[in-house]
């Protein structure tokens, strides 16, 4: 061979013609400016090449089962110009199969699924501290960090093929959020210094959020938040009167009472989006929004819609215009349906894990059954992982009780403290976290993602100090007034403590230790578990006198969302106390009953640490603050930090276990839950 051939045949091996196909890049170190992600331009000029897309096999038949859409234009035309592209973690997958999950009920541990299917503005990499794009492209704040600017991706499409664009964000916060007939009261962290942000859409694809106050955790909101803060308004907005004048009209046409009506069937009333879509709330309403060429639930930016909800479970379906490829251009997601059943009984929902008849659960999988779960692993094909949590088990007292004398008694600080040091952690941490915990106290804060809290502070009131506890006791004038061997009220009436509890929240194994020894303590106790939706209606109505759930937000949580620090310290769904105090503050005074001074005093702080970066020197020494405060008061006491089972297939590929376990970084959603395969 002349060696001008060799030369030229050289060359034919070693280039990369700018048209070639992409490398399909994998593997635990893949990503661009961000770790598993690449912009489509940059993908394609990092490797001198062209992405080619390819579609599921069985995208057509599985659109078909998604009500109302129409026939799927070609592939091409349903991605956006700029595609998020995804690097799996190990190989690229193959298409198919059913993701089967558990959960206990429509708005009843669904967290687990809700998570697969997520998207938000923005997301947290798995190492859940960097901020990275999804929905939107980028953002960039002003130099004050108050005002916001996301850019989101030319020809981003909803599940039914219509455009999403910036006015789909701006008609969420304009028209759902702020609009109290759709909204009740808007939720703090959709506020800034207690008012309206402005939102306004600057073009298709860009969008501003203009603040009160510096906030620059709310990219942090934007990234793990379970609400989504777009709305489909080419389907929402014909039901709105703001937006179409003819909307009353259409909807008493579909047998509603008027817009609102139609839309909150669609939407519900909250920014909880796990609410009863309107296949599970009203069949024939349902076929008249059919008849009328409407789709049956509203259109989503998800991975997967759901095609079936029924009392027994949902069955959801992939998008067939979700946004993101791999790097071989194949669209994402690689499952085409999820199977998710509800049991509430927590000895079925082990039965089935240990069948291998679930591909992934985590959530109120408690670590007493780890045991059982880990002797089981070859017979069921699956593995388990113990992960640390965030935040820790704790237990509280109805600071506004509806018995004025409980009431009183539990406003004490040194019951509290009795209380606290009346409870033998170390046991707990034994016989329930199998010495795989740490007892601590509740600092506001999740103390492994706020170094600023000091070992003084999670060691405040931890000791188990019997003797002292019933001292303290004794000084709050809780002591035995009938010789039965149990304390009274200071009035001689009989004190009962019902500590009315959801697994979901506390191990049953950690409320019997604390409840026996507060019974040593001379205080009668009885527990009884209950499901996580009797715990938190009752709970939410004032019902209850003991409050039990896992509480300690990470630091990003808490600056982007004050109210973990003010009553009631916590959502619909999760521990609360103080009802009467929040409604205080929320009416300005004119109902409820006043908070202490201590309440008081946390107002300015932690409206503080949501204007501070994180990370700083100030946001550090406010952050202090608040978990000084927060141990003084002990309005919520902590018990141990536990460990907890992360329970997934063997045949469930690209599967990266997470660092914790745990709902603050909204489950699997840093972890590219879309880039799941399974194999046979």
């Amino acid at each position: 061979m002349s060696k001008r051939l060799l030369t030229l045949s050289l060359a034919a091996l070693t280039s990369v013609p700018a048209w070639a196909n992409c490398p399909a890049i994998t593997g635990p170190d893949a990503g661009g400016e961000f770790p598993h992600l690449y912009e489509r331009s940059a993908y394609e000029q990092l490797n001198n090449c062209t992405l080619s897309f390819k579609a599921n096999p069985d995208i057509a038949v599985l659109n078909q089962r998604i009500s109302g859409n129409p026939e799927l234009p070609p592939l091409a035309q349903r991605l956006p110009k700029e595609p998020l592209v995804i690097a799996p973690y190990g190989k690229i997958g193959q298409y198919g199969g059913v993701l089967d999950g558990i959960s206990k009920a429509t708005e009843s541990g669904t967290s687990d699924l809700l998570s697969v299917r997520h998207v938000n503005l923005l997301r947290f990499s798995d190492d859940l501290s960097t901020i990275v794009p999804n929905v939107a492209k980028s953002w960039e704040w002003n130099a004050g960090f108050t005002e916001l600017t996301l850019t989101l991706r030319e020809g981003h499409k909803w599940s039914d093929g219509e455009p999403f664009t910036a006015e789909d964000i701006a008609f969420w916060y304009n028209h759902l959020i702020m609009d109290p007939k759709v909204t009740a009261k808007p939720k703090d962290r959709f506020l800034s210094e207690g008012k309206p942000m402005t939102v306004e859409a600057l073009s298709p694809t860009q969008v501003r959020f203009t603040l009160n106050a510096p906030r620059p955790g709310l990219t942090a909101m934007f990234a793990n938040d379970y609400a989504q803060p777009f709305q489909p308004k080419h389907l929402l907005g014909r039901f709105h009167p703001a937006i179409n004048p003819e909307a009353d009209a259409l909807a008493q046409s579909l047998g509603f009472e008027d817009g609102y009506a139609a839309l909150t069937f669609y939407y519900g009333q909250s920014d909880w989006k796990d609410v009863p879509t309107p296949l599970l709330k009203d069949k024939d309403a349902v076929k008249r929004l059919q008849g009328a060429g409407l789709p049956a639930v509203a259109p989503t930016l998800e991975s997967h819609i759901v095609i079936e909800d029924t009392l027994e479970g949902r069955r959801l379906v992939a998008n067939p215009y979700f946004f993101q490829v791999d790097t071989a251009g194949q669209q994402l997601p690689y499952i085409n349906e999820i199977s998710e059943i509800y049991i509430g009984d927590e000895d079925i929902q082990t039965a089935k894990m240990i069948a291998g008849e679930v591909d992934y659960k985590a959530q109120a999988v408690n670590l007493p059954s780890a045991p059982v779960l880990l002797e089981n692993r070859q017979q069921g094909n699956y593995e388990i992982a113990l992960r640390p949590t965030i935040g820790l088990s704790t237990i509280a007292f109805n600071l506004t009780d509806k018995d004025a004398e409980k009431r009183a008694l539990f406003n004490k600080v040194e019951f509290r403290q009795a209380m606290s040091l009346g409870i033998d952690r170390e046991r707990i941490n034994e016989v329930a976290y199998f010495g795989l915990g740490k007892p601590m106290q509740y600092t506001a804060f999740d103390p492994d993602t706020a170094p600023f809290a000091t070992d003084t502070q999670k060691n405040a009131f931890i000791e188990y100090n019997p003797e002292q506890a019933k001292s303290l006791l004794d000084a709050a004038g809780l002591t035995d007034r009938d010789g039965d061997g149990w304390r009274d009220l200071p009035s001689g009436e009989r004190l009962d403590l019902d500590i009315r509890y959801a697994t979901q929240g506390i191990a049953t194994k950690v409320v019997e230790i604390i409840s026996a020894n507060w019974r040593d303590l001379g205080v009668r106790t009885s527990m009884k578990e209950v499901t996580s939706d009797e715990y938190r209606n009752s709970q939410t109505a004032n019902d209850l006198s003991v409050l039990t759930w896992t509480m300690g937000r990470p630091q990003s949580v808490v600056a982007s969302d004050s109210s973990w620090l003010i009553p009631p310290y916590g959502t619909f769904f999760d521990l609360r106390t103080g009802m009467e105090w929040a409604r205080y503050l929320q009416t300005e005074g004119a109902e409820g009953s006043q908070p202490p001074q201590s309440v008081m005093d946390m107002l300015p702080l932690a409206e503080a640490f949501t204007q501070k970066a994180l990370g700083s020197d100030e946001s550090a020494e406010i952050g202090r603050k608040i978990a000084q405060l927060t141990v003084d008061d002990l309005f919520i006491i902590g018990t141990a930090k536990a460990v907890s089972p992360v329970y997934f297939s063997k045949k469930l590929k690209n599967f990266e276990v997470p660092k914790t376990s745990s709902y603050d970084y909204y489950r699997m959603y840093p972890y590219l839950p879309t880039q799941w395969y399974l194999e046979d």
